[in-house]
């Protein structure tokens, strides 16, 4: 995918020496300025040995995510699941699978983390269940027309006999996102011989089947859900798919593309495509960001209100142009959106501007903080992906048949764009691994792959194992100390033994220290909730992103040769050496 534009900003927001965002002194809820980090518990560390993560292995690493001085740990799915898609099957929101451990588990890990200052989000799937849930099975059970299907997107299927789907929509993980249930039924449950005329939705893979939101009971079930964890003093949701729980009236046929690698692209003609320079990403289709979502977010809030500590509800929401990703984090909606369009903008200083400034324009508006991201168990590594030979393109994966990234420049690149985000006012997240300078996994065998996304498009996608490995937590070990015995889930790289956490703390230039003390440094700062001007000393640079924020100026220098710091400037931390001039790819904190 090349690089696009994500949306305009208005001229005067890239302007040299403009102020791009004024800071708030008084709207300082914990979740404008947080920096929070990704769990994704199989692959974090394994407490009882099987060689999958769980929440025990979560609680015995508290320390180091103390150490590391974020502010709150989200977790990826640990409930009931027959893990068909890592655990974003969910077959019962209110239990732990026991694969990870206990609700007594969770307790536990819950209460250290907050025994450490650090709060704790966890997902929430309200898309799809698994095909497991009690619902979806008494839905098959059940005769078409029945209440237990009406929770469910049931269609007759179109032709003589039913023979094709509702309609043209294709699963984001590949082939169509309809099947047709086996046989049909009579009102009492018993199967005649005959392929039934219903088919479901499910947007992703077969085995999650997508619940119609239209339906009250479903609504009442997640506000339920939502308050059984906020009973046990959770601090926030992130909510998966958020775009996409509400569909068009009448579930249209719809003739653009949806994809893993770009969240929902249109590569053919649509009718309602943007005009403003957008990429469509995630928004374009009946299937996604429906103004009914909004509705749906109003509630959730009120839900939310009812609780102390200001509990925050986070949108994984694949939308372009930002001004409709802005609407999920209205004051009555939602409190932070993921910002994807800075995580798929390219290694180019002219391009981070824009979407920069666009960010700033389009939430300021509503009052709400920009959230940074750069990688996650969705993506290919941002270390990696700045390695790869043309850093404007993104893929759902990496083959080892691919070409292959340059790993040193990928780090280089990868910790001069860290230490950027980390340098813009608003909250950040990590993903697990990233702190350590952990790359993709990039010569995994096939026979070792389980995305479902690589199975269902044939092996077109290597799909999302890649940043899914687990964790090197001491060099020298038996699976480089993710558990006490038993192979990892995933198969690790050699190279992990190098990024391992044990040699990396304490260690002057190590990736983890780079990590800590930005994050430190940050805090001190107040770079959270600060202010953004331009620096206009830099205007004729056009590969560096120049700007002030309050008392600190952040340089990143994208281009091929060095740039000359200031006089007199002293640098409080930078993400490679730097001596008189900036680096290419290196980004550097001044005492302004």
């Amino acid at each position: 995918m090349a690089t696009t534009e994500p949306t305009i900003p208005t001229p005067e927001r890239l302007a040299a020496g403009a102020t791009v965002h004024v800071g708030s002194e008084t709207a300082r809820e914990w979740w404008r300025d947080a920096v929070i980090y990704q769990v994704y518990p199989r692959s974090f560390a394994d407490g009882n040995g099987d060689g999958i993560g769980d929440i025990p292995g979560i609680t015995a690493r508290l320390d180091h995510l103390q150490t590391l001085g974020v502010d709150a740990v989200w977790l990826s799915p640990f409930y009931r699941s027959p893990q068909n898609d890592a655990g974003y099957d969910v077959a019962d929101y209110r239990d732990v699978d026991p694969l990870f451990g206990t609700l007594a588990d969770f307790d536990a890990m819950l209460a250290g983390a907050h025994a450490r200052g650090m709060r704790v989000v966890v997902d929430l799937v309200p898309n799809h269940t698994s095909d497991q849930h009690v619902w979806f099975q008494a839905a098959l059970a059940s005769a078409p027309g029945s209440p237990e299907r009406a929770r469910y997107i049931f269609r007759d299927g179109r032709g003589p006999g039913g023979d094709e789907p509702p309609n043209n929509w294709q699963s984001i993980f590949g082939g169509p996102a309809w099947t047709r249930l086996e046989a049909s039924s009579t009102a009492d449950g018993d199967a005649y011989d005959e392929p039934s005329p219903q088919w479901y939705l499910h947007l992703f893979d077969s085995t999650q089947p997508d619940l119609d939101w239209n339906h009250p009971e479903v609504r009442t079930e997640f506000t339920d859900v939502l308050r059984f964890w906020l009973d046990k003093g959770v601090d926030g949701f992130r909510v998966d798919v958020a775009h996409g729980l509400v569909k068009a009236d009448g579930l249209p046929d719809w003739h653009g593309h949806v994809s893993m690698v770009d969240g929902g692209t249109s590569d053919e003609a649509d009718p309602g495509a943007p005009e403003d320079g957008s990429t469509g990403a995630g928004n374009q289709g009946p299937m996604f960001d429906q103004d009914g979502v909004h509705e749906i977010y109003r509630t959730w809030h009120d839900v939310l209100a009812e609780y102390d500590g200001d509990r925050c509800l986070v949108a994984e929401a694949w939308v372009e142009p930002l001004s409709r990703l802005a609407r999920y984090v209205r004051p009555d909606e939602m409190h932070q959106a993921f910002n994807f369009s800075f995580l798929t903008t390219g290694w180019d200083a002219a391009a981070l501007r824009r979407v920069v400034a666009a960010s700033y324009e389009a939430n300021d508006e509503v009052g709400a903080p920009t959230t940074w991201v750069l990688s996650n168990h969705d993506v290919v590594r941002h270390v990696t992906r700045l390695g790869l030979p043309d850093v404007g393109v993104r893929p759902n994966g990496v083959f080892a048949t691919d070409p292959q990234p340059d790993e040193e420049l990928g780090l280089r690149r990868g910790r001069a764009a860290t230490l950027l985000m980390l340098g813009l006012p608003g909250s950040a997240y990590l993903y697990q691994g990233e702190e350590l300078g952990l790359p993709e996994h990039t010569t995994m065998p096939n026979d070792v792959r389980q995305d479902p996304a690589h199975f269902r498009t044939e092996g077109a996608e290597a799909g999302r194992d890649g940043c899914r490995v687990p964790l090197p937590w001491a060099a020298d070990a038996e699976g480089f100390g993710f558990g006490p015995s038993g192979e990892p889930w995933l198969p690790q790289p050699d190279s992990y033994a190098r990024y391992a956490a044990d040699v990396q703390y304490g260690v002057e230039g190590s990736t983890f220290e780079l990590y800590r003390a930005a994050l430190a440094t940050r805090r001190a700062e107040g770079l959270g909730h600060g202010s953004l001007t331009w620096l206009a000393a830099f205007e004729d640079s056009a590969d560096v992103v120049a700007f002030r924020n309050g008392d600190v100026v952040v340089l990143a220098n994208l281009g091929t040769a060095p740039v000359a710091l200031p006089d007199g400037a002293t640098a409080l931390l930078a993400s490679g050496p730097v001596d008189g001039e900036l680096p290419a790819d290196t980004t550097v904190w001044l005492r302004a």
